[in-house]
């Protein structure tokens, strides 16, 4: 997928409001408050400080905030743990907020020698004081304060300090913190959680390297955001620039190794960093992993994977004995460098589509249903300004060179609303709708009929009758899924429907297969053997050669997979094989294939290598050979995600068309690609 516009990076030279940036902390609490309350972990003091608001966050967001609780909790008690023989160490918290962090470590008796330190801008921290002194609660694990806060100190006990200083301004900090008591010889820890980045470069630079040169013994902890450039990161930057709240360091510092460098330079002798893809498969226990993902009905797996690329936790530090390294993965994963772009494949936006209503859905399904007329169904998209699920097809037809596009409104109830479906056509006048769901937590949908006039274009909307598919019971489990794949194959000169993998309401992963006899859908016992694939969903599936190609896909553990099968005709049955490429496929998922010429293309997807993002990958199935190619997007006006989308591949132009597209963009927004896009791959299968 492209890189994005030139020069959309946020402009350090941008103001943040400081308004909006204490709006953030508000925002913050509110959504860890509602990921406690669904247990994503235990914080009974959260809500005491998140004061009366509450609300009920969506599943995403709490996950996203608990990597987030999990990252700074998991540093700060290795912390605790490493300096737990020293006389005193203390803990010094930039941009805390209304965060519950000294009240979880004393109730947890983790604060034997540690002084917390806390630091917001004057109005939060008087905020907070006064909730402090207004709760039992609290009060009461503070102790005697022995009077009121003075200055800029607006609460003072024994072992917690909250100091109501602008840390950009530097001297005012430093005074203040001597005031309040903090100690320079001691082992010291500072945390900025999401805070450095709405500070100009310079002032955030300033405050990194004032940390190193007046405390000897001293760590650093810091979450925030990276990787500006591609297009989640358009997305998330135009969020936080609509708040008023511009992210600094993105233009300076983009990815992790450039946020490294930062801290080597200025004075901190040791640093480590991770993306939270990482930080979750490497330093968050197997068990605990399973224990997230099954809280609640889950199904946005790739907004999931793209917000945890574009979110960071560093730890740096100097002078400690041991050293401070709570970034060592407990499982060793091999990391990943950055994917080498034998070449790059022009995009140009469908001109005639602009502004063509149903286009903007993802999780839908695009088929050719005879040359040069698709239709698209499903998914989740706009329709008259507003979100929801799509209930009308939509023909694309091309004529004199041109796609034209007409919306067909489906009023038969028995098509419902369905998301993460196929559709296979099985002649110029007839589709078989496998699957999909409403919601995740809704059984499968079954199946559907889908039947056309011949004269099905464009140029008139003819009426697609939609009849409900009746089952042998052997069959019904078949339909009762959803991100699986239908296949056309062939076995004994005989049509088959091939029906893989997916998952379901009570089955998050699945690996089983059926063989539909056409046109009677007879579900059919054949033979394979062969080594069987791991279970996964969101994964390609191809026709080629009568047999059936396997790409990708989400395995068990929510972990991209890099494989590759091809289910084989034999004389008695099928055989499982496993197609080897070179250099290995990149783990992938929630990407489109085609096959062409003995070549399988794989269109964009989500993998976890956050220095790029997948283009077109062609694979050589007769040597193997798997080259990447990035996708050209600068002549696209706006940012092309490329997940969730559908695409049909146009053997005789060389031709891909990318429907659709996008998602859920965490907290940032709903993204949704506008307009379909024309990818021309003539050059790459000519040099292939």
């Amino acid at each position: 997928m492209g890189r994005g516009r030139p020069g959309a990076v946020s402009d350090p030279r941008a103001v943040s409001d400081p308004r909006a940036v204490q709006g953030t902390g508000g925002s913050s609490a509110l959504s860890k408050c509602s990921a406690a309350a669904r247990g994503y972990f235990q914080d009974r003091f959260l809500r005491l400080l998140a004061g009366r608001r509450r609300r009920r966050r969506a599943p995403l967001i709490h996950r996203g905030y608990y990597i987030r609780a999990r990252a700074v909790d998991h540093c700060v008690q290795d912390f605790l743990l490493k300096t737990q023989s020293l006389s005193r160490t203390q803990i010094l918290s930039l941009g805390a907020g209304f965060d519950s962090l000294y009240f979880r470590l004393k109730d947890m008796g983790l604060l034997h020698h540690t002084v917390v330190y806390e630091v917001d801008f004057p109005n939060v921290a008087c905020q907070k004081a006064t909730l402090i002194k207004g709760m039992k609660e609290l009060s009461a694990l503070v102790g005697d304060t022995g009077g009121e806060g003075l200055g800029a100190i607006t609460f003072s006990g024994e072992d917690y300090k909250l100091l109501g200083v602008d840390l950009s301004e530097l001297s005012e900090l430093q005074r203040t913190l001597e005031e309040a008591g903090l100690n320079n010889e001691i082992p010291t820890l500072f945390i900025a959680e999401v805070v450095l980045t709405y500070m100009e470069n310079t002032r955030s630079d300033a405050l990194i390297q004032w940390a190193a040169e007046h405390f000897p013994q001293a760590c650093f902890l810091v979450y925030e955001q990276v990787h500006p450039e591609d297009p989640f990161g358009h997305v998330m930057q135009q969020h936080f620039r609509q708040l008023n709240t511009a992210l600094h360091s993105l233009a300076q510092y983009p990815d992790c190794e450039a946020q490294q460098r930062r801290f080597l330079g200025k004075g901190w002798t040791e640093c480590s960093v991770m993306d939270m893809n990482e930080f979750f498969t490497c330093c968050i226990p197997e068990d605990e992993q399973q224990r997230v993902q099954t809280l609640e009905p889950f199904d946005e797996y790739e907004e999931w994977h793209l917000k945890c690329s574009h979110y960071f936790v560093l730890a740096a530090s100097k002078g400690m004995e041991p050293s401070w390294t709570p970034l060592l993965p407990s499982v060793t994963v091999p990391r990943s460098g950055p994917v080498g772009m034998a070449g790059s494949v022009p995009a140009a936006v469908c001109a005639r589509l602009s502004g063509a209503p149903g286009l903007r859905r993802y999780g839908h399904h695009s088929v050719l249903i005879k040359p040069n007329v698709i239709l698209t169904t499903g998914g989740f998209g706009e329709e008259h300004g507003q979100h929801c699920r799509m209930r009308n097809f939509h023909v694309l037809s091309k004529r004199a060179g041109c796609w034209e596009a007409v919306t067909q409104n489906i009023p038969d109830k028995r098509w419902g609303e369905r998301l993460y479906h196929t559709v296979s056509c099985l002649s110029d006048t007839l589709a078989l709708v496998v699957g999909g769901r409403t919601s995740p937590s809704s059984a499968g949908l079954g199946m559907l009929w889908l039947k056309f006039p011949k004269t099905c274009n464009a140029s008139g909307p003819d009426d697609v009758a939609v009849e409900l598919v009746s089952l042998q019971p052997a069959a019904e489990a078949a339909a009762l899924r959803w991100r699986h794949s239908t296949t056309e194959m062939t076995f004994k000169g005989e049509q088959y429907l091939f029906v893989y993998g997916g998952r379901s309401a009570l089955e998050p992963v699945l690996g089983d297969w059926y063989f539909l006899h056409t046109p009677e859908l007879s579900c059919t016992v054949i033979a394979v053997e062969g080594p069987v694939p791991e279970s996964r969903h969101s994964h390609s599936a191809c026709s080629w050669e009568g047999g059936v190609l396997i790409a990708g896909g989400l395995g068990a553990a929510e972990q991209p997979l890099g494989s590759v099968f091809l289910l084989k005709e034999l004389e008695h049955g099928f055989q499982w094989q496993t197609v080897e490429t070179h250099p290995p496929l990149v783990p992938r998922y929630s990407h489109t294939a085609h096959v062409h010429e003995g070549k399988l293309l794989l269109v964009g997807g989500v993998w976890f290598h956050a220095s790029s993002v997948p283009g077109v990958t062609v694979i050589d199935l007769m040597t193997g050979l798997c080259l990447d190619y990035v996708i050209n997007v600068e002549h696209l006006e706006w940012p092309l995600m490329l997940h969730n989308h559908s695409s049909v591949f146009l053997p005789n132009e060389k031709e891909l068309l990318v429907i659709g597209g996008g998602g859920n963009c965490f907290s940032f927004g709903t993204h949704l690609n506008p307009v379909p896009v024309s990818l021309s791959l003539s050059s790459i299968l000519i040099n292939h």
